[in-house]
């Protein structure tokens, strides 16, 4: 229960402060960062804001988990990569 209201408190101050710095720059930053498909412009700030707050309470909270779940993304995005350059090379 104690870990749940760490989180709780952690992902009200994280999205109170993404929501106040959304205009400072917050937004452009994201916008650097995300591939085309995915800017924001400015537009989609609370749905912005809930995602990055929620992504900062429960790195807070457990930083092994996500540092896991980011190890096997790059896993699986590797392979991804090197199974499409085999088809790609099987097919010429």
């Amino acid at each position: 229960m104690t870990i749940f209201f760490i989180w709780l408190i952690a992902f009200v101050l994280i999205s109170y402060f993404a929501n106040q710095q959304w205009n400072n720059g917050l937004s452009q930053g994201l916008d650097r960062l995300l591939p085309g498909v995915m800017k924001s412009h400015g537009d989609n700030r609370y749905l912005w804001v809930t995602t990055l707050a929620v992504l900062g309470a429960t790195t807070l909270v457990r930083p092994v988990d996500i540092l896991l779940v980011t190890i096997l993304l790059a896993l699986v995005g590797w392979v991804i990569v090197k199974l499409a350059g085999w088809a790609s090379n099987m097919s010429h």
